[in-house]
């Protein structure tokens, strides 16, 4: 239950402890503190405020010998903690007024801090809402990841091409950490495995230290917090002495040179056999520390029989990342604790649990024997053991194996060791059992189910969007914060004049502060009465940012041939990074913004549209973009797209989605309605047929005369160089694997609907006003509701 308000500090004790932090934590006096001195201060005044509950579930927990879940994910995007934890305390008010009486800039201090560089995309930011979600129903849980010292790299754009420089958010303190010191694991690699006394015995040849460090997530009212757990690499040495009095000093450092390579950067390239040795030595240690520390809990807490383990643990493995779980935790059972094989694997398959997140097979993980045996030479032996015992039990076919080709299978492993297996949507759901995982379904059929992901409220509505958040709670009450199906009482609203008008304010304020503040620094004059249309996600060709923009040029052109036309006046925002050696990801990001700086400039088209790409996109970006924004592009092609969780912020924050019948898109129209929802493009089905076609993607682009002069525009050199994008038209005109060319005469078609339907402002008001009442399904409480009952089997604490 959550504290009584009387309970609750005032905004005296804020102010007082937010004194007391600056003096004695910081050692600043009011007259000479900065910002940054500041919003340290404030953040270790909340910081203790989120201690008594953390303390709180933990003693619940262990006194209650309760069931934990354990997630375990590469990522964890959780963007700026100050004003999240502010907001889920209650304190908004409080903090207000404290900050006001110490003469400080609220969003100056909240803006100061830096974004956490622990993801790229939704893996990372889906685990994030998972957690804050955990915590607002009270479910016991630890969070795994890496504490990564540069996260994936920090975005620029120089001449119009990404550019990656690291991320430097740790070069200040985090004070949202706790380091445990106490909490730290051996985790080895190499060496070679032997037999002793008829056992097994492995005996790394190289070994780091994982350092725990701790990050409280306090969920909504204050109730419970969980923990994520960060690991840190230290070196086992920490310096060879004898090495570096001998004049040996590169080979002094190597220790900790390789403790710090294992927690500096996320997703490092792995194109280079050196870099998939990192990238496989990452996710062992993530792993190997997570099991390590969650079997000593199990110990401390159930006793020495881990017989009992499923009973009392549940993990889940968020992709593929972690597969190594399967034969890490048998290794452990079977090497420390003298179980036997058989018992071993029941044990582990009833414990782990697997989330498939795409069915791209590129993104399926899949390791060459020869590295799995040179960096985990025991775990390779299990590996084979594992897929012995599923051939024989399942009597499988020859091709429904962990090892093929001389490569290991992750997707497989995880598949094969997990208890259950989830999609994230209901289409991806369908297709994971139909496509990449057919095979293995026929043999467990019942091991396959869907959980629909979803977005923590409390963050993506009543903390990025304060105006809208305002607005519903004088029409609805304030309760849909914490149950947000209670957004449906908004539909009784839907055809108020008032209350629309009253909709587009708050929306009109958000398109203002984004005009005047990110924009405006890129040097764009924004109109906000114009369409804010804007696609922000990871850089991938399913997600077809080169449909939007080449239907910008399009569009560009239809204007300069018709400069008096009836043009409904848009803004195409464009964020998100590629990976550094996907360069035709790259390509795409160059040809925007050398489309953008074209465009941007024309005195005729300038009042009708403009491209703007801010660098860097992360979740603070994302928060202030969303909220801003009229049309949401979800234009990835049908099939392609697990979920998506972008696509339901923008649904909860009034945007109406143009948009495949891909990923939850299928479950957002569904629930939103098909005449709030701007369809168009192949179905699944469709699209594998098209794409079986010879010659699919030219006789697509002879069909359409806008396309074809877009790719025309863009090979005489109206963007820039022509000679940048060759490859592109190439790949475009002849191969076409996302099928850009067969959905763009719908997509093009579609947009004009879209002009069309803003151009009436009432409508489309109603519309956004349905979008936001109906999007209840798509919080992340109920996804974790749907993960207790149907994988987990477990049930939220009281205290």
């Amino acid at each position: 239950m959550r504290p009584e308000l009387s309970q609750l500090p005032t905004a005296q004790d804020l102010s007082e402890q937010i004194l007391h932090h600056l003096t004695h934590t910081q050692g600043r006096g009011p007259e000479f503190a900065t910002v940054f001195d500041w919003r340290l201060a404030v953040s270790y005044t909340i910081r203790d405020l989120i201690v008594t509950p953390w303390m709180a579930g933990h003693r619940a927990s262990r006194d209650g010998k309760l069931k934990r879940v354990y997630y375990l994910s590469m990522e964890f995007l959780i963007g700026r903690i100050l004003g999240d934890a502010i907001i889920n305390l209650g304190l908004d008010a409080q903090m207000d007024q404290a900050l006001a009486t110490l003469g400080l800039d609220r969003t100056e201090i909240l803006e100061d801090e830096p974004d956490a560089a622990l993801g790229n995309g939704g893996l990372g930011r889906l685990a994030a809402c998972f957690m804050e979600s955990l915590s607002s129903l009270g479910v016991p849980a630890f969070g795994y990841g890496i504490r990564y010292e540069h996260g994936l790299f920090r975005q620029r754009f120089e001449g119009g091409q990404q550019v990656e420089a690291p991320e430097d958010w740790l070069n200040q303190p985090h004070p949202w950490e706790f380091v445990r010191v106490d909490y730290s694991y051996t985790v080895g690699f190499k060496g070679h495995v032997e037999t002793v006394d008829g056992k097994s015995v492995w005996r790394p040849g190289e070994s780091v230290i994982a350092r725990a460090y701790d990050t409280p997530v306090i969920g909504w009212e204050g109730n419970w917090a969980n923990t994520l757990r960060l690991w840190g690499a230290q070196p086992t040495n920490l310096f060879d002495l004898h090495r570096f009095n001998a004049g040996d000093y590169a080979a002094a450092a190597e220790p900790e040179a390789l403790a710090r390579t294992l927690s500096r950067v996320l997703y490092p390239d792995d194109t280079t056999e050196s870099g998939k040795e990192l990238r496989l030595k990452q996710e062992y240690f993530l792993t190997s520390a997570a099991l390590q520390d969650i079997i000593r809990r199990f110990v401390a807490e159930h006793g020495e029989d881990l017989a009992h383990l499923p009973d009392k643990v549940a993990i889940q493995l968020n992709d593929t990342h972690p597969a190594i779980a399967g034969p890490e935790l048998i290794r452990i059972l079977m090497d420390e604790h003298g179980f036997g094989f058989t018992e071993a694997l029941g044990l582990a398959r009833r414990t782990l649990n697997y989330t498939n997140h795409t069915l791209l097979p590129e993104a399926l993980e899949r390791w060459s024997t020869w590295l799995m045996g040179h960096v985990l030479p025991r775990h390779l032996q299990i590996i084979e053991m594992i897929d012995a015992e599923h051939r024989a039990t399942t009597g499988r076919p020859t091709h429904v194996s962990i090892l093929q080709h001389d490569q290991v299978l992750m997707g497989e492993l995880a598949f094969i060791m997990a208890g259950k297996v989830n999609g994230v949507s209901a289409l991806h759901t369908d297709l994971v059992r139909s496509t990449v995982f057919s095979d293995l379904h026929k043999l467990h059929p019942d091991r396959i189910v869907n959980e629909t992901n979803g977005v923590t409220p409390r963050r993506w509505l009543r903390m990025a969007n304060p105006p809208l958040a305002k607005l519903l709670d004088q029409s609805i009450g304030t309760g849909w914060t914490g149950d947000l199906d209670q957004l449906k009482g908004l539909e009784a609203h839907a055809d108020d004049p008032a209350f629309l008008h009253a909709l587009r304010a708050a929306k009109r304020l958000n398109k203002v502060a984004l005009s005047n503040g990110l924009l405006a620094g890129l040097g764009i004059k924004a109109d906000p009465d114009a369409i804010f249309d804007v696609q922000v996600k990871r850089m991938h060709e399913y997600k077809r940012q080169l449909l939007n923009i080449l239907e910008a040029i399009a569009l560009w052109h239809r204007i300069h041939e018709s400069p008096n036309g009836d043009w409904t006046p848009r803004l195409k925002i464009f964020g998100g990074k590629a990976a550094p050696g996907y360069w035709m990801a790259k390509s795409i990001i160059h040809l925007i913004n050398d489309v953008a700086a074209t465009i941007n400039k024309d005195p005729v088209t300038a009042p009708y549209l403009q491209i703007a790409y801010p660098p860097n996109y992360n979740v603070s970006m994302a928060e202030h973009l969303i909220p801003a924004a009229d049309l949401s592009e979800q234009i990835s092609t049908a099939g392609k797209e697990a979920s998506g969780t972008g696509n339901m912020k923008f649904t909860m924050n009034g945007a109406l989605t143009i948009g495949t019948l891909d990923g939850a898109n299928v479950e957002i129209r569904e629930q939103v309605g098909p005449e709030n929802f701007f369809l168009f493009g192949l179905t699944a089905d469709e699209a594998a047929t098209e794409k079986a076609k010879p010659g699919h993607a030219r006789a697509a682009i002879e069909k359409s005369e806008d396309m074809k002069i877009a790719l025309q525009l863009i090979a005489e050199g109206r963007f820039g160089r022509a000679e940048h994008y060759f490859s592109l038209l190439d790949r475009t005109w002849n191969d076409d694997p996302f099928l850009v060319a067969s959905d763009f005469a719908s997509y093009f078609a579609c947009q004009r609907k879209v002009d069309a339907a803003y151009r009436d402002a009432r409508d489309w008001d109603r519309m956004a006003a349905l979008n936001i009442a109906r999007s209840g399904f798509f919080s992340s409480d109920r996804t974790i509701r749907g993960y207790m009952a149907d994988i987990w089997k477990v049930e939220a604490a009281t205290l």
